[in-house]
């Protein structure tokens, strides 16, 4: 109760003074960690006040992504309800679709399906999200994400496809 407290006046702070960059920083600190706990009810209070979802940290993280990559079900759930945009990617490529995969949280990796991102979509190293699903062996969400019009046969740069990847072929970059 005490935190939630805090919370409230310090977004009501926030709203007075979004200008200072302090108050942003603490602000998302605090909405990044619930994402992280799965603090479901501090959630809650960052979306009725209307906060930024989609806000990302230095790595280009969102509350989804943490979420999702850490295992929180309910909290993916309740900031894809709110409107939360599961196709952002990180500074690396990555969505909060493939994090779930690597982690192996397959519910939420399913959960993460259900949204309207391309199936396709790749990270900067050219990676989709089928080719994490074949790499760590996730046969059920390779067969989800194929069904869903995944490119099971799209290659990055080092040739490397989800198909190839799920038979255990994995090529690795050219050392010179």
């Amino acid at each position: 109760m005490r935190i939630f407290l805090s919370l409230t006046l310090l977004l009501i702070s926030a709203i007075a003074h979004a200008d200072q960059p302090d108050t942003q920083t603490q602000l998302q600190n605090y909405y990044f960690d619930a994402a992280r706990r799965g603090d479901v009810a501090m959630l809650d209070t960052f979306i009725e006040s209307q906060y930024t979802l989609d806000v990302q940290d230095s790595k280009g993280y969102t509350a989804l992504i943490l979420a999702a990559y850490n295992g929180q079900g309910e909290a993916v759930e309740h900031l894809l309800n709110a409107g939360a945009n599961a196709c952002v990617q990180d500074l690396r490529g990555n969505t909060a679709l493939m994090g779930a995969i690597f982690k192996g949280e397959l519910k939420i990796a399913r959960r993460l399906m259900a949204t309207d991102c391309n199936p396709d979509q790749r990270n900067g190293a050219g990676q989709t999200a089928a080719m994490y699903a074949g790499l760590f062996k996730r046969v059920e969400i390779l067969k989800d994400l194929s069904s869903k019009g995944a490119d099971l046969n799209a290659e990055d740069a080092q040739g490397n496809s989800a198909a190839r990847l799920a038979k255990g072929e994995i090529r690795m970059p050219v050392s010179h």
